[in-house]
């Protein structure tokens, strides 16, 4: 791994985990001091993550990590919603026996997690479930689009919905009725669940961040 391969690859996990949240500015000179290298290969990483659309150039302020407008995270959830609506309902003519036993077994343990109050987890978890459906409902295009639109704008680790006990309990009856839809081979209902249920996480994550301001 070169140095701006090394660089890069730090800064991608940072922000997709939001570690640097969105509307950081990315200095090239404390960076390469962090991380122990040059401004060069900084420089360079930070052109390839401008080129993945995560940081922004401006003059006299260099880099900064892209935040998302309401307008423009309505239009991320609502990509996500068709996109992973498609995959559950093509999922519901692929999937097999084991395949929906992995995903009940994903579940189970998100709800003994969501129970015993270790949320923190929940997020990420989610994510696992909701791309394990894709794949199985597009594992030629599907699945892998599903995750670049994802990676596109990391959400914020303060700002998950399944902190909050209520909209997780939510979420987790959702999931259920949508593997039942699965098993049931019932794709236009899975459809409609996994839309409405991803629609329903961007309308928190806008309300959220606007009663901040």
């Amino acid at each position: 791994m070169s140095k701006a391969d090394y660089v890069y690859s730090v800064l991608l996990q940072e922000i997709r985990s939001a570690q640097i949240p969105g509307g950081t500015q990315l200095k090239a000179a404390p960076l390469a001091q962090r991380l122990g290298v040059s401004i060069t290969p900084v420089r360079e990483a930070l052109r390839r993550l401008e080129n993945d659309r995560l940081v922004s150039y401006q003059s006299h302020h260099g880099a900064t990590v892209i935040d998302l407008s309401d307008d423009a995270l309505f239009e991320y959830y609502n990509v996500r919603a068709v996109v992973e609506g498609l995959g559950a309902r093509l999922a519901a003519d692929r999937i097999g026996p084991e395949q929906l036993a992995r995903l009940r077994e994903r579940h189970e343990s998100m709800v003994r997690d969501a129970a015993d109050g270790n949320r923190d987890r929940l997020g990420e978890q989610s994510q696992d479930l909701h791309l394990a459906i894709a794949d199985i409902g597009g594992p030629a295009f599907l699945g892998q689009h599903a995750r670049t639109v994802r990676n596109s704008y990391p959400v914020p680790t303060d700002a998950s919905l399944w902190l909050d006990a209520e909209h997780a309990q939510r979420h987790l009856d959702a999931h259920a009725e949508l593997l039942d839809a699965l098993e049931a081979g019932d794709g236009e209902t899975a459809e409609r669940i996994m839309i409405d249920h991803v629609r329903a996480a961007g309308t928190y994550r806008v309300g959220q961040r606007n009663s901040k301001h």
